[in-house]
Formats: C-alpha cells, structure tokens, sequence
C-alpha cells in the first residue's frame, strides 16, 4: 500500500539544498534499505541538475552485490527460490542498477577521502568509529544526505548497551566489560541537531527528533543579482585584480572568498622576491588549501621563478595540488606539451602520481617531488611547497625550512586533527623568531599565517559540521579558557572524574569534556577522533584532573590545570604470558606487562597490577610551573594508599547500575512514543580522591616519545626505564621509550625495578653504536646516568666491587704503548680509536674509577659508543675541532694513568718475594 511521505521529511531536504547545508537521516528498522530509494529521489527532484551520486560504506557483507554479473547470478538464485516476484519492479534493484554508487568497506575508507559525493550511505552500525564516522560524513557536499542504517530496536536506548566491534581492542583479561558511553552520548547529540531526523522503516519521525515539529520552508538568502554575500564578495574581489597579471586569472579560479584571499596573500609573496618568508596555510579539511597551494605555484613559474620543490608525506597527497596546478597553467594560457610536460611516478605503488613538471614557455623551470627526508637536495631551491606538513615529523619538517620562500599548510582541526603539534610548535617557534628579527638590527625571516573557514564543499553554518565538531571534539581550540588565576601546584588538588555523568551529554558536563579535550589537543599530542571512544567506553581506563581551590560561592566550573587519563593493566595468569612469549604475539592492551614481559622473558611480571599513564596534558598558559609534577605526585600517593578514604562504600560501585536503569525503563515504552533525554540521576561529575577507594596496585608506568624534557620530567619523580624502542616514529621522529615506578603500598610487596633498569642500561649501551646512534648526546648521558665523579679512596678500597682490577684479558702490552704514546703527544687520534670503544664500554659500566667533567664523558659516549666521527659532534656540540680532541686526550690520559697504576701492581704480584729468615732461639743450658 502507497503511503505519502511526511511533508517535513521533504522540507529540510529543500531547506538543505537551498542552503547548501547537508541533512541526516537515521532508519531504524529491517527495512530501512527500501527507504533509500525514496530519499534519492526527492534529493534528485530538488537539486535538479545531474543525479546525485552515493558512496555506500558497510563493514563486510553488502545485502546486494556491487558487482553486476554477481548480482544478476544473486537475482537468479532468489528467484530459483520464490523470493523474488518477478512481475514486480523492485525500485531498490533498479535503483542500485542505475548506477553512480560507489562502494567501500569500512576498513578501505581512506580512499575516499579528498572525493565529494552527493548522498552517505552508512550500514553495520556496530563497525562504526569516530574516525569513520569523520571520514566518511566530510565526503558529503551541501545539500546532500547522510543515513544511518540500523536494524529493528525495541528501543534506541538498545544503542547504550550495543557491543561495538572496536570493544574488542578494549578489553582485557582483567578488564573485560566495555561501557556504551560514547554511543549514549551520540544518541542524544542527534536530537540535539536540527539536521537530523531518526525514523523508523516506514518513514515515521520518531519523538527524538521533536525539533521536526517546528520546520519551516526557507527562503533562499540572495540578493538582487542572485548570490550570496559572500560570493559576492568574492565577484568583488574578482574584479579588482582582473586585469593584474598573473593573480587576476588565478583568482578567477578560486571557490570562496577565503580562498581567494589566501592566493593572492601567496602571490604578493611571491611577487615580492626577498626569498626570506614563510606563510602558513592553516584549515580544516575540505577548505580548498591544496588547490590554494597549486594555482600559487602556477603563479610563481609566471613570476619567473626556475626551481621549486614540493613536499608531502606520499605523491598521492599531492593529486589535488599539481591538478591546480595545470588549472592555474591554463587559466595563465599556457599548452601542455608545448609549454610544459607532466611527468608521472614509474613507481606502481605510488598509482601514476605527479612527480615532476618541466616548464619551457620563459625559460627551463621545474616543480619537482621530493620526499620529505631528502632536505640535501634543498640547495637550489627558490620556492618549497610543504602539503599537509602535519603528517611530517616534526624534526624533518625543521631541517626542510631554509634560505628560500617557504609555504606550509595544514590540517588543524576536522578529521587529521594532527595539526595541532605543527601549529603549536613549529609556527608558534617561526612566529617569535619573526618577532625577534623585526626588532633586532639585521632583518629576519618574515612570517604570514592565514586561516580557511569558508567550505568548499558546503556552506558555512552547516548544521551537520557544528554536530559532528561538537560530538567529536573536533573544533576545540575555542574551548581553551582563559584561566583567572595561577595557583601555587601545592594549593592544588586531583579529582576523579566520572565518566558516566562526563558522557551524559549534560550542559555543564559536555562543556567539561570540551575543555579536557582542549587540552589534550593543544598538548603535544597526535589526536584521532577514536581516542574520545576510547576514554568513553574502555573499561581500564580513568580520567583525572588537577584543579585549583574551588570557591564554591561562584557558581561557574573550576579551572582545569592538568589533565591525566590512566589505564590500569596487568593480573595476566602465568598461563597467558608463557602463551603469549611461546607465540610471538602481544593481545590488545596491557602494553607495559606484555612489553616487560617480552624484554626481560619474565611471566611474573605480567601478573601484578598496574597503571599505565595514557596522557598527561597542562593546559597551555600553565606550563613549567609544577602543575603536571603535581598530579603525579598526588596521583602516585592516592595509589600507594595514603589518602584515607572518607566512606568505607566505593563510589564506582554505585555508578555501574545507572545506564542498566534507563535501558530497561525504556524498553517498557514503543519505539514510536519513547522519549530520550540526558539522564538526570547523575553522580557528581568530581570526586575527590579522599572519598573513592583506590585500586590496589604494585607499579605505575608511562610510555611516551622520547624526548629530553620528557625523560627529565619522569627521571625526576623516580620513574626508570626498562625498554626504548629501536625505530622511531613514522609521525614525531621519537622512540618510543616505557619506565616504571614501583609503589610504596602497605598491603602489596614488590621489589624496586632497579635490577632491570641495570640490565635494561648494559643493553642500551651496547645498541647506542646501533639503533641509537643519531641520538642526542645529552638525551643518551640522562638516560644512562653515569657517575662520573670519583673520590681518591673509592678505587682504593677492598670493599668496593666491579671496578677493573685486570687488564690482561682487555689491553695487550701493544695497546697499553699506544695508549701512552697517544697520551705523551707521540700519536696520531687515529692509533689508538680502536681502543675507545672497549674503554668507553668500561668507564659507562662503572669499571673505570675515573672522574671526568661532563663535557668529557658526552665526548667519550659520542666517540666511544656512538661512534660517531669528529666533525658531526662539531656540529652537535658547537665546539671546534681542537677543543674536541683536547678533551678526548684529557680522558685518555686520566685512563691510561689508572690502566698503568693497575698494570703495575699486576707485574708486581707475579715478582718473586724473597723468603723472610725465620731465627729459632735456643733455650739455655
């Protein structure tokens, strides 16, 4: 039977397309596949141009083939079995049969980013994330739909306790139930979102989206000339530059007025000619940034610029970047083949990518791909182009800055949430030394930071982007308060946090989570969405902030300091670990125990109980004033027990029934009339650490970058490593390096860890000639700790174990005469560098009794285990040549003066004594 279609349904599809904003449909029901046919058609009726094309994403199994010969056997078969009419026209096989659906599994999802599409389809809810999510709803262009496809559910509140597929990542053998959190949460942003509808198979609204009662019909917002404000700005800006060459027909190709403005911001720098600028380009995804970038190098190779070089993680970012490129090329008059050739990637991974354009119009001129690490092929270069320099480690992306005009840009916020370590450091580090050069005498590098807002895609206020930021925590750098006060650290005190009253979608909780994940962000984090997930439902993990004293007469949330969010790991049974050494592999989670477990081939380890620090944030006007030691140190009391609990009752005991409640009060009401709103029966949002039991735990662990800072911060408050991984990181640069603390607890006994660092620091020395042998000199003499100051009577003493008390299995009487003869001025360096090495290995292991200054031991490490020659640790120290070697012969001098010492009471004890005379007295007659 034909049923019409509720009327607002096809309003806010009108209202989107109007707007170019995008809408979203949520069907609930067995059937909600058939209603996809229905809402491309009225999406087609009201765009009116060409038929909006699909992308169609599911997890492993599409309810119809995407291929045509299968599913035409697929047809065939259902027919075979009766359940196919075929007197009947099924819309949805005619629908799928006309073609423009392009299909991708979840897991494939990367691929379509950068592509525009006018309709989302998303099935499987279970195998949905955060990220995809991301991913595949940025797709969409304004005007367009996303749905969500889900099965019959007695009730949406089914949703709370859905087990995700990513729970399995999750879980552990002592934690294994995960908590539906971030589900419940994005349940009651979509009824929060005015652009989004929930119904069921047959199209009925359900109460969720209440905000459906109200729609009205929009006006489409233009003036006299039928476009938009900015737009005609944009025309505006079109014509004032129109007859300037070449930024008049390069604009003339820009989408917004944005846009527009970052180009001819590039071309002024790039007309200017000084070679001494840097601009950074600065968006969230689908702003134009690439395109921005390609139509600026077309300009430059007009302005009679020869060398330029271009820049990204792989040259399949680039794709956008060179199309704009030949754009900006035609839009400047120029012919391929005549003017200028394209040469693209023999390689058949990299799928035919542009690697290179030679230009022949002025004179020879090149744009050329360069990885990013190759930053030696730098020296002719007049213009380097670095796309999505967030996704480039850090270190690399400073060795590519130079004596040349740079251009940098990059994803802030949106899916790539990378950009914020680029922005904070790198630009933040450009930007002062801008500052410092306009103010000195000689002028420096000139620095220039625009910012896209304006969507390509869609246009700006777009109902579904503000959900998706809010829901995300995508767009939060707003979220950053300015703090009304810098307490003293000892003034402050951490609270727990609850994450069920955190995720509850409460206003004054929600603006909690925003500021938590503000400071993450403008931490030195790699942030994904996924990791809000994680923090929601993972059922190791808790969250816990350092606030300041709270003034409970103003009504208003505290400021937050420190954020730290912890997972608890270990009580793995011996079984598992003897299991997971026997097999090679380490399960989900537990990383420290697993890790330990694996250096060391200990199964005992594993078996204590843990907590592994996942993140440390300060907020950003607060750092290096003691706030993160702060919440260390008061965390590392609260676990050893020695904030006596207030009430005997555990507050996490009394927080797990809440959710069960409302799923079953729910489950009494149809899906038709339920009502869903953020739970009221909340928990206090803080708890202090005095009225919540602690978890009783033998360690505290951390896994970080390693970086100097950061390993000093650790080192400090007793933490001592136990593993440093050997490749560094693809994103930061960084080794990942693990240390750990033992507790001081009354009812636990563990041992101190110190054994293992020993053993971890004979390993580490022997790698540093190995994985570790670019590694800062300073970072390297922090993490072995020498001693390097000696009393006289130390070597001396009898008591004293470990010191060399023997030569001869280590030098030969050859080497000993180089050695001296190096050390009298009578040898070259070169003699006696073979012996270094041995020595070096020796004094580090504390079996050399030799004081030396530090900058003597920091050449020793460098030459002796690093292995590194003269003229880098010039550069790495700021010492010329000479200085070095007078320090290094001062080391082997004080070397060889306790190598003789020894040497010679060693001859002397093999020496013949003469007997002593033994006189007998007789006794007298």
């Amino acid at each position: 039977m034909r049923k019409k279609v509720d009327e607002r349904i096809r309003t806010l599809i009108s209202n989107g397309v109007k707007n170019r904003h995008r809408s979203m449909f949520v069907i609930v029901g067995d059937k909600s596949r058939d209603q996809i046919v229905n809402l491309h058609y009225m999406l087609s009726n009201e765009v009116k141009k060409s038929r909006p094309t699909v992308l169609w994403c599911y997890k492993d199994k599409l309810e119809l083939l995407s291929h045509k010969k299968k599913r035409a056997k697929q047809v065939k078969k259902l027919m075979q079995r009766g359940l196919l009419d075929p007197e009947k026209v099924d819309p949805f096989s005619l629908f799928v049969e006309s073609g423009g659906l392009t299909y991708c599994l979840y897991k494939d999802s990367e691929r379509v980013l950068g592509n525009t599409f006018g309709m989302c389809i998303l099935q499987d809810f279970e195998a949905l994330t955060p990220n995809l999510l991301a991913r595949t709803i940025e797709t969409v262009e304004g005007g367009g739909l996303i749905i969500l496809l889900l099965r019959s559910l007695s009730s949406l509140t089914n949703l709370y306790t859905m087990v995700m597929d990513v729970h399995d990542r999750f879980r552990t053998e002592s934690h294994s139930k995960a908590t539906g959190r971030f589900n419940e949460r994005f349940l009651l942003s979509i009824a929060s979102c005015k652009s989004c509808v929930v119904m069921d198979d047959e199209l009925n609204i359900l109460p969720i989206s209440s905000h459906m009662r109200s729609i009205a019909p929009v006006p489409v917002k233009e003036d006299s000339e039928g476009i938009s404000e900015s737009q005609r700005e944009l025309k505006d800006l079109k014509e004032q530059l129109s007859d300037a060459f070449p930024v008049g027909p390069l604009i003339k190709k820009c989408c917004t007025l944005d846009q527009g403005n970052a180009v001819a911001t590039f071309l002024d720098t790039i007309l200017d000619k000084t070679l001494r600028s840097t601009v950074a380009l600065l968006a969230a995804r689908g702003r134009g940034k690439s395109a921005a970038l390609g139509l600026a190098i077309s300009g430059a190779i007009a302005a009679g610029y020869s060398n330029i070089f271009v820049t990204a993680p792989s040259p399949e970012n680039l794709k956008t970047l060179f199309e704009f490129v030949c754009k900006g090329f035609d839009a400047l008059e120029y012919k391929e083949h005549i003017d200028y050739d394209v040469q693209k990637s023999s390689d058949p991974l990299l799928k035919k990518a542009t690697v290179q354009i030679n230009i022949y119009k002025q004179h020879r001129q090149t744009i050329q791909y360069i990885r990013p690490q190759e930053h030696e092929k730098l020296s002719q270069v007049e213009l380097l182009v670095v796309d999505e320099a967030a996704a480039i480690p850090l270190p690399v992306v400073k060795s590519l800055l130079g004596p040349y005009l740079v251009f940098l840009s990059s994803t802030v916020n949106g899916y790539e949430g990378t950009g914020r370590s680029l922005s904070l450091k790198l630009l933040q580090q450009l930007e002062e030394q801008s500052q410092m050069s306009a103010k000195g005498p000689i002028s420096g590098r000139l620095f220039k930071k625009i910012e896209l807002k304006e969507s390509i895609r869609y246009a700006s206020g777009d109902p579904i982007e503000s959900w998706l930021h809010g829901l995300l925590c995508l767009d939060i750098t707003n979220y950053i308060p300015k703090l009304n006060g810098l307490p003293a650290p000892s003034e402050c005190d951490l609270y727990y946090v609850n994450r069920d009253t955190l995720f509850s979608y409460h206003k004054d909780s929600e603006l909690f989570l925003q500021r938590m994940m503000a400071l993450y962000v403008a931490s030195h984090y790699k942030n994904s969405p996924n990791d809000l997930q994680l923090m929601a439902d993972a059922p190791a993990h808790h969250l816990f902030v350092l606030l300041g004293p709270v003034d409970e007469s103003k009504n208003q949330l505290p400021d937050i300091l420190c954020v730290i969010q912890v997972c608890l790991e270990g009580q793995i049974s011996r079984n598992s670990a003897k299991k997971s050494l026997s097999d090679g592999r380490q399960p989900f989670g537990d990383q420290i125990p697993w890790k330990f477990c694996e250096q060391f081939q200990d199964t005992v380890f594993p078996s204590l109980s843990g907590a592994r620090i996942v993140r440390i944030a300060t907020h950003p006007s607060a750092m290096k004033i003691g706030y993160g030691s702060q919440a260390v140190e008061l965390l590392t009391r609260y676990y050893e027990g020695q904030f006596a609990p207030i009430s005997e009752v555990d507050v996490e005991d009394v927080v797990e029934t809440v959710p069960v409640r409302v799923t079953e009060a729910a489950e009494k009401v149809s899906l038709l009339e339920e009502s869903i709103k953020p739970r009221t029966d909340l928990p206090h949002l803080l708890v202090h650490l005095r009225e919540r039991r602690p978890e009783k735990l033998h360690y505290i662990g951390v896994s970080f970058g390693l970086t100097l800072d950061l390993f000093r911060f650790w080192w400090k408050h007793k933490f001592v490593p136990f593993y440093i991984g050997h490749i560094p990181s693809a994103v930061t640069g960084e080794h990942t390096c693990m240390v750990l603390k033992s507790l001081k607890n009354d009812e636990l006994e563990v041992n101190d860890f110190r054994p293992f660092y020993q053993d971890f620091r004979r390993r580490f020395l022997r790698l540093l000639g190995y994985s570790f042998r670019t590694m800062d000199y300073r970072l390297a003499m922090s993490i072995i700790d020498p001693k390097i100051n000696f009393t006289e009577q130390e070597p001396k003493l009898p008591t004293v174990d470990g010191f060399l008390r023997s030569i001869t299995d280590i030098l030969s009487p050859y080497d000993m005469k180089r050695l001296g003869a190096y050390t009298s001025n009578l040898a070259d360096f070169h003699m006696i560098l073979d012996l270094v090495s041995t020595l070096s290995h020796l004094y580090f292991q504390e079996k050399l009794p030799v004081t030396l200054s530090y900058a003597q031991g920091s050449i020793l490490l460098c030459i002796g285990l690093q292995n590194q020659d003269i003229s880098y640790i010039e550069g790495l120290m700021k010492l010329d040549r000479q200085q070095i070697l007078s320090l290094f012969i001062k080391v082997m001098k004080k070397f060889h003066k306790y190598l003789y010492a020894i040497a010679s009471e060693e001859i002397e004890s093999t020496l013949p004594r003469p007997k002593e005379a033994h006189t007998t007295i007789m006794p007298s007659a």
